[in-house]
């Protein structure tokens, strides 16, 4: 099936409505109308509804190379997530506390060259009332494309920049298909992303093809 980005981010829009405005019965109905205000405009800024990220982006980039991350958490160095929605650019997650193991784990985080991350506890009820909701944003230091996605001359240098080091431990050299979650991000199709435009996907394929037939990374894995 053809992947098609509106239809997928309205969808991860709806589930997010779902899963993050309080139940009826836990508050009340201005509240409710609050935390839905709230999100909306959240997605005006952060943009589409993600389901992961690629392993490249500022967001889960701080891993260990050998075993790549795309869903913030423990392994790319945040603490105390629970309860976590993401979107393009920037995520919310919401503890049973007051959220400062969320906030000082961002604020120890590496330097980033590509953007800083910042994190701030938001001011309405969201999942559940005993939560603190705690927004992380990811502040690109270059402006993004006009569609919003994260143009090439971004994401190929971010991509070189963690992928040409495995060269002096990898193995077996990666294909497309394998490496397209990676470098894409979830949800995907063939060549584009949420994240990354059809033809940027399609340039990241044939740099990343060129790279792969060099030999550097060895055989290509069959």
């Amino acid at each position: 099936m053809a992947f098609r980005a509106d239809e997928a981010a309205r969808v991860g829009f709806e589930e997010v409505l779902s899963y993050l405005v309080p139940r009826a019965r836990d508050v009340d109905e201005s509240q409710r109308a609050s935390s839905k205000e709230k999100l909306m405009d959240l997605h005006d800024e952060l943009g589409p509804v993600v389901d992961a990220y690629p392993s490249w982006h500022p967001l889960v980039s701080h891993h260990d190379d050998r075993n790549p991350v795309t869903i913030p958490g423990n392994g790319c160095g945040y603490k105390g997530l629970d309860h976590t929605r993401y979107f393009a650019n920037g995520f919310i997650t919401c503890p049973y506390d007051d959220g400062q193991s969320v906030i000082d784990s961002v604020t120890a985080l590496p330097y980033h060259r590509a953007a800083h991350i910042t994190a701030e506890r938001l001011d309405v009820k969201l999942y559940n009332p005993n939560t603190t909701p705690i927004l992380v944003r990811c502040n690109w230091e270059k402006p993004l494309s006009a569609d919003r996605m994260v143009p090439l001359s971004i994401a190929i240098a971010l991509i070189l920049e963690k992928e040409v080091p495995c060269s002096e431990w990898s193995t077996v050299a990666e294909t497309w298909e394998s490496m397209r979650p990676y470098f894409l991000g979830r949800p995907h199709g063939a060549r584009s992303s949420l994240f990354v435009s059809q033809e940027t996907g399609q340039t990241i394929k044939k740099i990343w093809d060129a790279l792969i037939y060099t030999g550097m990374f060895g055989p290509i894995r069959v």
